[in-house]
């Protein structure tokens, strides 16, 4: 069989087009940023898109399935290559994918002229084809361990299907309808499995060369322990979290599960402090990637904070702490990486891509202190869309040449 090296370099067409990651980390970037770039003048009324969803339902839309699909499309097409040794998708059908994705996000902001199954039919026909794609090699390669991956994408779909019924109803409101819920229950419970598993793998394999690289004894390794491996600790945390979220999204404001999510806010806590993130502070490509898992049990404390003490928070604030936390740092920190390596770059971020993530962090902060202070409210929440667009845009400017080239292969 043609491995996926072979493969890769029988493509002569664009680079871009050459793996997975390629196409869609670049377009999530300027997403991204544009997305939040309409979103400010849509909320003050100075700018009307031509779609049939509210502002806050097309802005809500188009960050967890216009962005992050894009994201979990790029990161799928290229690890499930190394999960079951099969060939990557490249080429034309890669660009006829990638083309779907970019049709939904025009139907959804032109859907004021066109009926509401047609705009629900083309943006469902990318994720759902994915989905397909994913089953295909699951199945062709026997890897059943990450079915669980593609059983998370369903639940991802299956709430972009509530969404656009939502949108299409009475009062048209999706942004706080159960399709958001579920669509952001199964993007929160995929970064805890897939962040379990390349959170303390990448942090161990740092360690490791930061220890034989620190001394003259090249077999020497760094002091401390290492991340606890995989274990049935973890499947109790994920069990407990998947709970949690399922409540939430059954019974939003009822009081157990707001005592849920502070338990499984608790169990990610203690699972995210056994992967010694503490001891990567020298390297940012590493600790962002606990930075970003640490959004997930942020925001189940503070979401079940807003549901049993509805005073001191509100539901949609303490919900950023995923969606622009977690989501938003856990996706960026992945592409950087995930650009870096296969573009055929050291592993190591440098002054700029920190200062990316940086800008993501604060812009987090910013939306989450907007709605502690509602007398700043509207200033917070437009810094906040500035330092998220300064950070996608940056990326998209600072990677985008590494996503259109050919990788550099060593010398």
């Amino acid at each position: 069989m043609t491995s996926s090296a072979e493969q890769l370099r029988a493509w002569s067409g664009p680079a871009i087009l050459s793996f997975g990651f390629r196409p869609f980390f670049l377009s999530a970037g300027l997403w991204a940023a544009l997305i939040m770039a309409l979103w400010i003048p849509m909320l003050s009324g100075r700018l009307s898109l031509p779609t049939a969803f509210d502002p806050l339902s097309w802005h809500a839309h188009e960050a967890l399935f216009g962005y992050l699909g894009a994201v979990v499309a790029g990161f799928l097409l290229t690890a499930v290559p190394n999960w079951t040794g099969r060939l990557p998708l490249v080429g034309w059908p890669l660009f006829g994918l990638f083309a779907l994705w970019l049709l939904g996000r025009v139907a959804v902001a032109v859907s004021a002229l066109l009926p509401a199954w047609t705009v629900g039919l083309v943006d469902l026909a990318f994720l759902g084809l994915l989905a397909a794609v994913i089953l295909r090699e699951i199945l062709a390669g026997k890897n059943w361990r990450n079915l669980i991956v593609l059983l998370l994408l369903g639940a991802l779909i299956a709430g972009n299907v509530l969404f656009h019924w939502e949108a299409a109803g009475q009062d048209g409101h999706a942004a706080s309808g159960l399709g958001l819920r579920l669509g952001l229950a199964a993007a929160v419970m995929m970064i805890a499995v897939i962040g379990g598993r390349i959170v303390p793998s990448f942090t161990r394999n740092w360690l490791v060369r930061r220890g034989a690289t620190s001394s003259t004894a090249c077999s020497c390794q760094p002091k401390g322990p290492f991340p606890a491996p995989f274990g049935a600790f973890d499947k109790v945390v994920l069990l407990i979290s998947l709970f949690a979220l399922l409540c939430w999204v059954a019974a939003p404001a009822w009081p157990g599960s707001g005592i849920a999510l502070l338990a499984a806010g608790l169990a990610l806590s203690l699972r995210l402090g056994r992967w010694q993130g503490l001891r990567t502070g020298a390297e940012p490509l590493v600790w962002i990637l606990h930075v970003g898992y640490a959004f997930l049990p942020l925001g189940m404390f503070a979401l079940g904070t807003a549901i049993l003490w509805p005073g001191a928070l509100t539901n949609v604030a303490a919900q950023h702490l995923w969606m622009a936390g977690g989501i938003g740092v856990m996706t960026l920190a992945v592409m950087t990486r995930a650009t870096l390596g296969h573009s055929g770059r050291d592993l190591t971020a440098d002054a700029w891509t920190t200062r990316l993530y940086l800008l993501v962090i604060a812009s987090v902060i910013a939306r989450l202190l907007g709605g502690l202070l509602p007398d700043w409210a509207s200033t917070l929440y437009a810094l906040s869309a500035a330092l998220w667009c300064a950070g996608f845009a940056g990326f998209a400017l600072l990677y985008g040449p590494l996503l259109i080239r050919r990788r550099r292969e060593p010398r």
